[in-house]
């Protein structure tokens, strides 16, 4: 088994680092599996033990989809913005973030999956474990338990065996002979109902047992009331659960769940089986499938600041739930000469009591200029919003200061807003402490009035 460690949006030397620092001439053949491939074109039922995030590939603009894990030119590895972690056959590709240079444990992406899941950050700064990626799945788990959930508990018709004298359903002659000769009174017989005790919610429920067994397992179990009450009903509808039937139930859910009214079950089922087929996808894979969990760093960045603003005023438009945005013209119809669009634009994020617009860039933004298109994108916002002020914010490994530069025409200023990520900590609860004082910072220069900026 070989391991290979990048870090994310970095050019990487040829090939042959690798090798001399442990890699093998197989690892290579095994990366050209996977590099400068599409995403969209391995995920989902091509390797079903490949879980991607944003689980709806382009819905944010990005072409995540359309991106690539690693690319491999001329045996030159570089990466962009996917972190996470990916194997095939034998290597295993583990993309940590390009702020984990100094701690074994990538706090950076930990922290930002922990306030974007909702997980207890008191409680789990003390566990994290050293093998990240099993804690990413951890992290989801009451994410899409939750999502599921709330379409209603998982049921469907299964069969019942009964021996009794009130017979309500088929006889099972063979049965009955086998068990009722000579006759006693009682009849064999089988029924069939709904029920919410079945092979679905019992995966659900042997995660949840798993996880109780894990250090952090408690914490991610109750890191909220509502996940709490998600757990009770999991553990309320599976009277039949037994510790020894994890093997089989797996087996039946091998096959993914398809339900036109249960379809966030379908996301649940393969995160469950993510975590409890952890080892045997590691070292029972199938030859030349590819395992493994991604993370959009671009996706993950914006919705961090989405919980780091989240009461500060600023509204967080959704492009692919067509919400929180605005009209680029006044009228329905105005722009029939443009695009017949009718155009709706979404920022980031937008404040209207304090005149300003937010673009949130994970990309190594703070090292080179601001490119075209980002800034026609931001501007054109500001001037639909009649804002005065418009703002980068890009996660950068030192203090920077803030940049502001006024525009011609209407005026108006455009800012470089650096994000400090805590580079020096010596452990979890450290970094923590840290880059909550740089999140006060940033909620700090985005809420000052324009006379303060």
């Amino acid at each position: 088994m070989s391991q290979i460690q990048i870090t994310d949006n970095h050019d990487w030397r040829h090939y042959s680092y690798f090798v001399s620092d442990g890699g093998s001439e197989s690892d290579l053949q095994n990366l050209k599996k996977i590099a400068d491939v599409r995403i969209k074109e391995m995920t989902l039922d091509n390797n079903p033990n490949l879980l991607v995030f944003p689980r709806d590939l382009g819905c944010y603009g990005d072409d995540i989809g359309d991106g690539c894990i690693v690319s491999l030119k001329d045996e030159n590895l570089s990466s962009g913005n996917i972190m996470g972690f990916v194997g095939v056959n034998d290597t295993q590709l583990d993309i940590r973030s390009r702020f984990a240079k100094h701690d074994e444990a990538d706090y950076f992406l930990h922290y930002m999956l922990q306030k974007v899941f909702a997980v207890s950050l008191f409680d789990i700064k003390h566990t994290l474990s050293r093998e990240p990626v099993f804690d990413f799945l951890l992290y989801l788990f009451p994410h899409f338990l939750k999502r599921a959930l709330s379409q209603g508990l998982f049921k469907k018709y299964r069969k019942f065996a009964h021996n009794d004298a009130n017979v309500k359903g088929v006889i099972d002659v063979n049965r009955h002979i086998r068990e009722n000769v000579p006759f006693r009174g009682s009849v064999s017989y089988t029924t069939r109902a709904h029920s919410f005790d079945n092979e679905v919610t019992q995966l659900v429920r042997h995660t949840v047992e798993y996880i109780r067994e894990k250090e952090q397992g408690t914490a991610i179990l109750s890191c909220d009331q509502e996940t709490r009450e998600c757990v009770t009903q999991i553990v309320m509808a599976t009277p039949s659960y037994s510790r020894r039937s994890r093997e089989h139930i797996v087996n039946c859910n091998l096959k993914p769940l398809r339900h036109p009214f249960y379809s966030a079950y379908t996301a649940l089922q393969r995160l469950c089986l993510q975590i409890l087929r952890h080892e045997s996808i590691k070292f029972g894979r199938e030859k030349d499938k590819v395992y493994g969990v991604l993370f959009d760093g671009a996706w993950l960045w914006e919705e961090y600041l989405g919980v780091v603003l989240r009461g500060s005023g600023f509204a967080h438009p959704k492009n692919r739930e067509r919400s929180g945005g605005f009209c680029m013209f006044k009228k329905a119809g105005d722009d029939a000469f443009v695009d017949n669009n009718y155009r709706r634009l979404y920022p980031d994020f937008y404040n209207d009591e304090q005149n300003f617009v937010v673009d949130a860039k994970y990309k190594r933004f703070g090292e080179k200029n601001a490119g075209r298109e980002d800034l026609y994108q931001l501007v054109t916002y500001m001037y639909c919003k009649k804002s005065e002020n418009g703002a980068f914010v890009f996660p950068c490994e030192d203090r920077q200061r803030v940049r502001r530069h006024q525009l011609e025409g209407y005026g108006g200023f455009v800012s470089m807003v650096p994000f400090a990520v805590p580079q020096q900590a010596e452990s979890y609860t450290d970094f923590i402490d840290e880059i909550e004082t740089e999140e006060d910072e940033l909620r700090f220069v985005l809420c000052k009035s324009d006379e303060e900026l």
